[in-house]
């Protein structure tokens, strides 16, 4: 299912309720999650219900899990630059390692 769009989720709007939720990109997270947006348009949920974007996260500014008990919810809608970083890490990792087959160009 395409939940990257306004009209569609694929996570029941309860379990986004009691969920820490994680975004890859707040802005976009607002505009495209469907899965998000269903519960903030029915006001189960506000904007600070989004805790913590995946940058912050990743650079140590805001925390994952605080708790065993705490279920997490990461909504991702796709930020070309966080796949083209976390690519070239994986390429730099695999040559690091002499991991990989290198195709003719």
């Amino acid at each position: 299912m395409e939940a990257f769009r306004p009209g569609t989720a694929e996570v029941p709007a309860a379990t986004v309720c009691r969920a820490r939720v994680l975004v890859d990109h707040y802005a976009s997270a607002l505009e495209e999650a469907g899965d998000l947006l269903g519960p903030l348009g029915a006001g189960l949920i506000g904007k600070q219900h989004l805790g913590t974007e995946l940058g912050q996260l990743v650079l140590g500014e805001k925390p994952g899990r605080t708790s065993t008990e705490e279920v997490t919810l990461f909504k991702s809608v796709g930020v070309a630059v966080q796949d083209l970083c976390a690519a070239a890490r994986a390429l730099d990792s695999a040559r690091q390692l002499g991991l990989g087959t290198r195709l003719p160009t």
